[in-house]
């Protein structure tokens, strides 16, 4: 009999030692940034129709705004560019603009004349990051996307082009050119890294072709310093690059490649097909050669990271939002005890 008690508890301690061991604690969650939009911003009964045809006859136009609670990137479009007098005056001198929250439920008609709420507006619309600044014309139709944080620079390059109604005399990504031709034409190059390859064939050939990750880079380009030195150094962002090939490009190059679908293109035109707009950008393709998602804003550690599993895992094919889907990974990340930072750089602490 003592015996087969012995041999019991033998059983038993492992598993009374199992839930007796302390879970490990949640990690913390860093970076998230409450934000107070302006009161100037239009308050609108959102019907888009309307205050695009409101707009016109005051020879002003309608910037949408998608945001979402806490984010850092929405903060800084608020704290860094519209806080800037030549900013906040041309914003409230030639534009209504109407903030949507990405996630929210308030009714919003469409320029189409169907019946959203805002995040399905938002999902019909790909909206992927926040913030997201879409402009139209007098006919409401987007003359612009802004995806992403945009720096001031270049915030104001954009509503000087869409406010001067530029769209039929020059592309956007051109004006942004002629306003610095000359950091695009000399100066340092672009900044190297080993891990990119040297390919002018970019075709996805055999059932196991890799994914494609292409870097729209140009020459004496501060943001792209910013994406090399600070971000592409960090280990998780290499961890999730691995699997991937990665092409480095100057978007402004006459060099001739052979596109994801097979073309022979200059580096510039296939730029100016896809609509690259700033660089630095990362356009990521699947095995097939088809085109994922684009990153094209304010580059953090862990919003790039992010986007790499997001292709590399295939979650894309069930979880057609990317912030669901990083808010799933950080919610996963945090049940195992780790911290998440999404404002952090390579040297941050």
């Amino acid at each position: 009999m003592r015996t087969v008690l012995v041999l019991i508890m033998n059983l038993l301690l492992p598993l009374a030692a199992a839930y007796a061991a302390p879970t490990p604690s949640k990690g913390a969650y860093i970076g998230a940034m409450p934000t107070d939009y302006p009161d100037w911003f239009k308050v609108s009964f959102l019907d888009l129709k309307e205050d695009v045809a409101e707009a016109a006859t005051q020879g002003r136009r309608v910037a949408v705004l998608f945001h979402q609670d806490n984010c850092p990137y929405c903060n800084q479009l608020v704290e860094r560019n519209l806080a800037q007098r030549d900013i906040e005056a041309t914003l409230r001198s030639r534009f209504d603009v109407i903030a949507l929250n990405m996630w929210g439920d308030r009714p919003v008609t469409g320029l189409d004349g169907k019946d959203y709420t805002e995040k399905s507006f938002a999902a019909a619309l790909r909206v992927q990051f926040t913030p997201t600044m879409l402009f139209f014309n007098e006919a409401g139709e987007i003359v612009l996307r802004l995806n992403g944080y945009v720096p001031p620079g270049r915030f104001k390059a954009a509503l000087d082009w869409v406010d001067r109604r530029m769209e039929q005399q020059i592309a956007f990504r051109d004006y942004l050119a002629s306003l610095d031709q000359a950091s695009i034409r000399a100066g340092r190059g672009l900044i190297q890294q080993p891990f990119f390859k040297d390919l002018t064939d970019l075709r996805r050939t055999g059932a196991r072709a890799r994914p494609l990750a292409v870097f729209f880079d140009q020459r004496d380009c501060p943001d792209c310093e910013v994406l090399h030195r600070r971000v592409l150094a960090d280990a998780s962002v290499h961890q999730a690059m691995d699997g991937f090939d990665l092409i480095q490009l100057d978007m402004w190059s006459s060099r001739p490649i052979t596109t994801p679908d097979g073309r022979t293109r200059s580096v510039r035109d296939w730029a100016r097909e896809l609509n690259v707009q700033f660089a630095p950008s990362i356009v990521l393709f699947d095995g097939s050669g088809r085109e994922v998602i684009r990153w094209e804003s304010g580059f953090r550690v862990f919003h790039t990271a992010g986007m790499f599993d997001y292709v590399k895992s295939g979650d894309w094919l069930r979880e057609p939002s990317f912030q669901r889907y990083l808010s799933a990974r950080a919610e996963h990340i945090r049940e195992s005890g780790r911290d998440v930072d999404i404002w952090r750089y390579t040297d941050g602490p």
